[in-house]
């Protein structure tokens, strides 16, 4: 007679938050680390930040967090399924205000907009996997970026288009517009490289 497969326990946010500073995510149950982030890494997250987070201020649409917020994808505090750290991430007003949860705890829920910058040695089967889960859980749009081939691919939930892809061959304009109304946002601002690192 054949064995039902174990199930693997899932980790409770206890578990989750005692492993400290760890830099992981939890995708479907697996605990993953996360691809170490080089320097170009770092710099392509910093414009995302900087440019969002800089219009957002301004016209006090939410909250725009750089790489460190860990969202919990709506999981239970005692099973966690799924929890990832994007590394930029956005929260409307209204998602701050009608959330119920610690400020020094991750947030429950799922970002209204996910920056993904992808490092070399991450896996496409955990880059899809996240995407996924981020759109069916209710994530608006998620960003996947790729330096090493500047582009962008911007995902989205309400299918329109579902998909569009970006690639930094000029000033070409990101549609942001259906989350930061009046954001002029092109694939220099995300790509550009200060003069020393410039290759």
């Amino acid at each position: 007679m054949a064995q039902a497969p174990e199930q693997t326990k899932l980790m409770t946010l206890d578990e989750l938050l005692a492993l400290g500073d760890a830099h992981i995510d939890v995708i479907n149950g697996e605990v993953i680390d996360k691809a170490e982030m080089g320097v170009l890494h770092h710099l392509i997250l910093g414009n995302v930040y900087s440019a969002l987070d800089r219009f957002v201020k301004v016209k006090e649409f939410g909250e725009v967090f750089p790489y460190g917020l860990t969202y919990l994808m709506c999981s239970p505090f005692d099973e966690i399924s799924n929890a990832f750290i994007p590394d930029v991430s956005y929260l409307r007003l209204e998602d701050l205000r009608r959330a119920i949860w610690k400020l020094e705890l991750p947030y429950p829920d799922v970002p209204y907009l996910a920056v993904e910058v992808i490092s070399p040695r991450e896996k496409a089967y955990n880059i899809q996997n996240k995407l996924y889960t981020y759109l069916v859980k209710g994530t608006e749009q998620v960003w996947i970026i790729y330096p090493k081939t500047r582009e962008i691919y911007q995902y989205r939930r309400d299918n329109n288009p579902e998909i569009r892809i970006y690639r930094a061959s000029g000033l070409e304009s990101i549609d942001a517009e259906s989350l930061f109304p009046g954001l002029q946002l092109t694939t220099d601002d995300i790509f550009k490289l200060p003069t020393w690192a410039q290759q």
